[in-house]
């Protein structure tokens, strides 16, 4: 419904309203896809009718008159004690508004068709008790356990077409349309060829891996789209990541009230990586996490510009050795030689895509993160401390050896921090690779090992003097 007014205050049809624009942000930040779904098209449209068709078939769907307390905003029913009286900030009047998300409801009495999700409340307790993990974290999977417990509600899953014309018509009532999150949670499985051919089911992929949405729908992805598959014995998801929100000023964003940030005009600052970095890095998966623009300068500053891109400028740029020559030399710098300085530094740099590794498959995108840039602030601190450049003027065997050590461990953790860090930054990191005359085949999780890749060091670009070649340059607010 809430697209259908936005629409309409904007003088377009839905469709056009909703067509315009929707992939633009997805591909300034690089994200990319097998299938961009809109649950306008017709396959989509399709499934979702074969799906409502099959719980009906089933027993699942009865039509009854609904009452209860509406949000047009949220697109759903609350019961009574999910709501409560309030004063409306902006203009003071009392509302009634939802108590989990302050968005106002309005009562509403209508004619519609019910989903009998109370006669799934023992399959999801069973369900939840085989796979504890569904949710992530743990703290919401408790949340979803304790709404089950407390009981379920009879879900209404249509709207009165003189109420809501934009959306998929009930199959065999053109007077009513299917709700939202009926229709909308069908496009999960609609690209992955549902209906499916029988003996075909896993072919598409499902059931996904892991899906990620905002916790402020919970309720819909844990409850009721795991109830509607269980309903036609279709797998749920393997698991849910459930993220915390961005705010403003400490404030939740709203359009309303125009406590937003433009994300089109922070990527014309900062850029695309540097936007994808601090996103990862300050993004909160169990709390809500603040945006403000000096917060990403702050970031981009210690992490990127005076972290990876002053050691990177260090290593590559240093006088007295060349890193092709340091790379060629690795098979006589193993650990034997190593001193205190250089033992650590080892360890750390081995250890790493490991420790990459356990915290992405825990679903902590920023804890992998905040890993990657721990080595790299300290092989930063252990280069210091290590003080290459007073060894390029001895001869001595020993001399020599220690210079290569340090070049190459410090080498080592670029190459590797670069591998890693590409789902972060693929533009900088590309950038990065091609400094250190890393390989294309040469840069995949496998290659993310100390000692691993011994063909790079020769520079496949121009490395230049000046800020164009600089990988890290100051903000353009700065210059």
């Amino acid at each position: 419904m809430k697209i259908q007014q936005a629409a309409a205050n904007a003088g377009m049809d839905p469709r056009t309203f909703c067509d315009e624009g929707a992939k633009e942000l997805a591909e300034r930040v690089g994200l990319s896809n097998d299938h961009f779904v809109r649950t306008t098209d017709p396959d989509h449209r399709d499934a979702v009718q074969y799906f409502w068709h099959m719980l009906k078939e089933r027993g699942y769907i009865y039509p009854a008159k609904h009452e209860g307390w509406y949000s047009v905003s949220d697109e759903t029913f609350y019961p009574q004690s999910a709501v409560h009286l309030i004063v409306d900030p902006p203009t003071g009047r009392k509302i009634m508004a939802s108590i989990e998300t302050g968005k106002q409801v309005e009562w509403t009495s209508e004619f519609n068709y019910h989903f009998r999700l109370s006669a799934f409340k023992n399959r999801l307790l069973e369900f939840y008790q085989q796979n504890p993990n569904f949710v992530v974290p743990a703290s919401r999977m408790a949340e979803v356990v304790q709404a089950v417990s407390s009981g379920l509600e009879d879900l209404s899953i249509s709207r009165p077409i003189e109420r809501l014309t934009w959306g998929i018509r009930v199959p065999g009532d053109e007077n009513q349309t299917v709700y939202v999150w009926l229709d909308a949670l069908v496009n999960y499985i609609t690209k992955a060829g549902y209906p499916w051919t029988p003996g075909q089911e896993r072919d598409g992929g499902w059931p996904v891996d892991c899906h990620v949405i905002g916790k402020d729908i919970l309720r819909f992805h844990c409850i009721y789209w795991p109830a509607f598959l269980l309903a036609l014995d279709i797998p749920p998801p393997k698991q849910v990541l459930t993220h915390a929100h961005w705010t403003l000023g400490r404030q939740k964003m709203s359009k309303s009230t125009g406590n937003v940030v433009n994300p089109f005009f922070a990527l014309d600052r900062f850029g695309v990586d540097t936007m994808r970095y601090y996103l990862a890095l300050d993004g909160g998966i169990n709390d809500d996490s603040d945006y403000e623009n000096t917060f990403v300068s702050v970031k981009y500053k210690k992490g990127l510009q005076w972290g990876l891109g002053n050691l990177t400028s260090r290593t590559t740029r240093g006088k007295g050795w060349d890193v092709r020559q340091v790379v060629e030399s690795a098979g006589q710098l193993d650990r034997a030689g190593d001193d205190e300085l250089a033992s650590a530094q080892r360890a750390r740099v081995e250890s790493l895509s490991g420790l990459v590794r356990g915290r992405m498959n825990e679903l902590n995108v920023k804890g992998a993160l905040e890993a990657i840039m721990s080595t790299i602030y300290r092989t930063n601190k252990y280069l210091q401390e290590a003080a290459p450049w007073d060894l390029t003027t001895r001869t001595d065997p020993e001399s020599k050896a220690q210079l290569n050590r340090i070049i190459y461990l410090s080498a080592e953790a670029i190459r590797v921090c670069g591998i890693l860090l590409q789902p972060y930054m693929p533009g900088k990191m590309a950038q990065l690779m091609d400094i250190l005359g890393v390989d294309p085949e040469r840069r995949t999780f496998e290659h993310a090992k100390l000692g691993r890749d011994t063909a790079y060091g020769t520079p496949k670009t121009d490395l230049g003097r000046g800020l164009e070649k600089v990988l890290f340059p100051p903000l353009i607010s700065e210059t």
